[in-house]
């Protein structure tokens, strides 16, 4: 495996990605010969890893434009980005509106490729109308590939789906996952985790690897799947499994994890117990019903900054404590999945991206080519051994 290219400096935890994603900085550095003087508009979470990537591509000689998602920039990396000449358009406390407009200005570029997180780039570019010489894209999320297939706009062009990626599931959503988003718990809560009744909603990767590490911790884990592999799945590895409102009902921690709107709704809410707390782990903040815990809302007490631990006191005499407002714990109250994770994810971009710029995959939302992966998990064995 080469080492680590001399780069400019940056941002000291980018400093600390970049030596730990070796795999990430061997694709770049081969593939700057089909990357070099791209336009690539970009949508990722702007912390430590993202900027590691964008690092690379700009020493590779890629045109970046960057936005992130609401709630997880990290300002002080978004800052260093700038002063390397990179165009960054977002901040922490960005809401929906403020992302919006960081969307179109990250389309003035016109750009050759896109890197999208959640499809709201990529479904913004299709409502504006692509450049002639747009070659297409990849998708991070499960979440925004759905977005992308159910579209009635046709991009007409390849998009890559990251998360449709075997090995990225297994690597990064399930074992990087798991291990971030309980580290999030901790940090915005210091409760403990040996011994707690959590119910995880979602036994796919993410939601299996969450429920797996609070389990490894000594927690007591109850899942509900309507899938019924996955529910097997989870008996068999030692979850109690049930309805969202059973396995809730005696929940103290409580984690959504299905990439679908309202799954803890009207019915789960009323089946919480008082004092539960609840995290989200999926893309957008929509998967906790938040209109219907409003509605049920007679005031709110903040544990500490604002958002970070909001209970709410129902009609019912009743307290449920959000974490900040249902967005991705792992990002909002840690770093996001582990840089050896984010290798493996980052090194499939990069090699995505210029498998699109070759040109030669079909014009179609697709999951990520297999020899791109092969190639990919051989390197990773390797490097493991």
């Amino acid at each position: 495996m080469p080492e680590i290219p001399v780069l400019p400096e940056t941002h000291p935890a980018t400093a600390w990605a970049l030596k730990h994603m070796p795999l990430t900085a061997q694709a770049v550095a081969e593939l700057t010969p089909v990357l070099a003087g791209k336009r690539l508009a970009m949508c990722l979470h702007v912390e430590p890893k993202t900027a590691a990537l964008v690092t690379l591509l700009v020493q590779a000689g890629v045109d970046v434009r960057l936005t992130g998602s609401p709630g997880t920039t990290h300002d002080d990396v978004a800052d260093a980005l700038a002063e390397l000449g990179v165009a960054v358009f977002t901040r922490r406390a960005d809401g929906e509106a403020e992302h919006a407009r960081n969307i179109q200005r990250v389309l003035e570029v016109e750009p050759d490729l896109t890197l999208d997180n959640g499809a709201d780039l990529t479904v913004a570019l299709l409502a504006s109308g692509t450049p002639a010489h747009y070659l297409g894209g990849t998708e991070e999320t499960t979440t925004g590939g759905i977005r992308l297939r159910e579209t009635e706009a046709r991009l007409g062009k390849p998009v890559v789906v990251i998360n449709d990626s075997r090995l990225k599931l297994l690597v990064e959503n399930e074992f990087g996952v798991g291990q971030s988003v309980v580290q999030g718990f901790l940090n915005a809560t210091n409760l403990m985790v040996p011994g707690a009744r959590a119910a995880v909603l979602g036994y796919g990767p993410c939601g299996k690897g969450v429920a797996d590490t609070l389990s490894r911790l000594g927690a007591r884990v109850s899942v509900c799947d309507v899938d019924p592999m996955r529910a097997l799945e989870a008996i068999l590895n030692g979850h109690r499994v049930g309805t969202a409102a059973e396995v809730v009902a005696d929940a103290q921690l409580v984690f959504t994890a299905t990439g679908h709107p309202g799954v803890l709704g009207v019915a789960e809410l009323a089946a919480l117990r008082d004092g539960a707390v609840l995290a989200g782990v999926g893309h957008f903040a929509w998967e906790i019903d938040q209109a219907a815990l409003a509605e049920k809302t007679v005031r709110t007490v903040e544990y500490g900054a604002p958002s970070r631990r909001t209970g709410h006191v129902l009609d019912d005499g009743r307290e449920i404590v959000l974490l900040d407002q249902g967005r991705m714990l792992n990002l909002t109250a840690a770093n996001g999945n582990s840089i050896q994770a984010m290798d493996l994810g980052l090194t499939l971009q990069a090699r995505s991206l210029a498998a699109v710029a070759a040109g030669g995959l079909a014009d179609e939302v697709q999951p990520v080519p297999a020899d791109i992966e092969h190639r990919i998990a051989t390197d990773l064995v390797a490097a493991l051994k």
